[in-house]
C-alpha cells in the first residue's frame, strides 16, 4: 500500500464528507493505493455516524472511535499503530489542511529520501492571538531541539512507516513529533510550504492554555529523552555539586571559628545555607538512586530500536 492517511477528529461532522471526497479524488488522480484511518476522539456530535456512512461507501476508509475524549496525541498514536502504508500522512479534519498537498509530500518521502516532512503554513488564516504565540513557541522549539522547522504544530505531516512505528505519541506530544523522530534515529527531517485554508466549519479547539502545556511537554520530553535511561547522571550530578558547595561552606566556617577564634558560627546565615545545600545534595542523590532502581526494574529497560538485522532470527537465533 502506498499511503495511509491518519485523520484525528473531534466534533467535525460537517467537514468529514467533503474531506473524504477530496482525499479520494487526489488518490484516484495519482493512482495511489491508500487507506484513510479516521480516529474519532470521543466526539459529542454525529461525527461517528458520518464515519460509519463513509466506511460503508468507501472500502478504503476505516474508523476508530474512542469511548471518551483523550486528546490529539492518543488519537494520532492509535492511528499510527493501525497504519500500513509505506508513507503515513496526517492531517486535521477541519479542512484547513489541503489533501492536494499529498502528492508533494509523498514524493519527498519516496523519491527525495526524507524520513519525515513537516508542513509549513507560511501564510496563515488565524487571528494574531494565535499566530504570535505560535511563532514564539516554534522559535523556542527550534533552539531547544536543533531541528530547523518553522511550524512544529502543523497537522499536515508525512512519515516513513518505520518512523511512526518507532515512536510513541502520548500526552500532548503531537507538537514534539519531530523531536521524537529525531531521537528515534530519523534525522532526515524536511519541510514543505503548504496551503493553510480558512476554517469553514466549527471552531478552533486550541487556546492559550495549550501554549503553556506545550512548553511543559517540551521540558518533560527534553529531560526524558536525555536522561530517561540514566537519571542518576542528572540527579547525581546536581546532588554532588550541591553537597560539595555545602561542605565547602561548612569547612570555611569551621576554619573561621578555630583559626580566627570567631564565635557564633551557628547564627550566621551562611551556616544555614551550607546546611541546606548539604540536605538538598543528599536528597537529589537519593532521588537519582531511586530513579535508577525504577529504571533497572522497568520491563522495557533494555529495549532499543533496531534498524536492520542480518543472519539473526526472530528470537535471536541464527
Amino acid at each position: 500500500m502506498d499511503i495511509s492517511v491518519v485523520v484525528p477528529l473531534f466534533n467535525e461532522e460537517e467537514s468529514l464528507p467533503e474531506l473524504e471526497a477530496w482525499i479520494r479524488r487526489v488518490m484516484e488522480e495519482n493512482h495511489y493505493s491508500y487507506e484513510v484511518i479516521m480516529v474519532d476522539d470521543g466526539s459529542r456530535d454525529a461525527s461517528w455516524k458520518v464515519v460509519e456512512e463513509l466506511t460503508s461507501r468507501n472500502p478504503f476508509v476505516k474508523g476508530i472511535k474512542f469511548q471518551r475524549n483523550y486528546g490529539k496525541s492518543p488519537a494520532l498514536n492509535t492511528g499510527f499503530q493501525a497504519a500500513n502504508g509505506d508513507v503515513v500522512i496526517t492531517m486535521d479534519a477541519d479542512l484547513q489542511d489541503s489533501p492536494d498537498e499529498i502528492p508533494g509530500l509523498f514524493k519527498m518521502i519516496k523519491e527525495e529520501g526524507f524520513d519525515m516532512v513537516s508542513g509549513w503554513k507560511k501564510k496563515r488564516h488565524d487571528p494574531i492571538g494565535k499566530t504570535l504565540p505560535s511563532k514564539f513557541f516554534n522559535f523556542v522549539m527550534r533552539k531547544a531541539s536543533g531541528i530547523h522547522l518553522h511550524d512544529f504544530n502543523c497537522g499536515l505531516k508525512a512519515y516513513k512507516l518505520d518512523v511512526v512505528k518507532s515512536i510513541e505519541v502520548s500526552g500532548e506530544m503531537h507538537r514534539q513529533i519531530p523531536i521524537l523522530a529525531k531521537w528515534a534515529g530519523f534525522t532526515n527531517i524536511g519541510e514543505k510550504v503548504v496551503e493553510h485554508r480558512a476554517r469553514q466549519y466549527g471552531s478552533s479547539k486550541y487556546g492559550v492554555s495549550r501554549l503553556v502545556t506545550g512548553f511543559l511537554d517540551l521540558l518533560s520530553l527534553m529531560f526524558t529523552g536525555k536522561f530517561g535511561k540514566r537519571p542518576m547522571h542528572f540527579f547525581g550530578t546536581l546532588g554532588t555539586l550541591s553537597f560539595i558547595v555545602g561542605f565547602v561552606i561548612l569547612i570555611y566556617l569551621t576554619f573561621e571559628k578555630f583559626i580566627h577564634q570567631e564565635y557564633g558560627m551557628a547564627s550566621r546565615p551562611l551556616f544555614f545555607f551550607g546546611i541546606v545545600m548539604l540536605i538538598i545534595g543528599t536528597q537529589l542523590f537519593v532521588t537519582g538512586f531511586l530513579a535508577e532502581l525504577v529504571i533497572r526494574n522497568a520491563p522495557d529497560r533494555n529495549q532499543y530500536l533496531i534498524a536492520k538485522k542480518i543472519g539473526i532470527g526472530e528470537h535471536g537465533g541464527l
